[in-house]
């Protein structure tokens, strides 16, 4: 195996908004967005076959 892609940051940008509706129901909109780093590893692994490893990385 080789390597392809090797970079660190959040690939998605994910947003919870509490909205209360006119019956004063709650609602939770989750929104995800995908940034630039997604896109660089769609773009890399594209017909690929891969094996992906995800770690989290703790904040310094």
């Amino acid at each position: 195996m080789k390597k392809i892609f090797e970079k660190e940051g959040i690939f998605v940008n994910y947003k919870e908004k509490v909205v209360k509706t006119a019956r004063d129901d709650v609602l939770i909109h989750r929104e995800e967005n995908p940034t630039r780093l997604w896109w660089e590893l769609k773009e890399a692994i594209k017909g690929k076959k891969v094996k992906i490893v995800v770690y989290e990385v703790e904040d310094k």
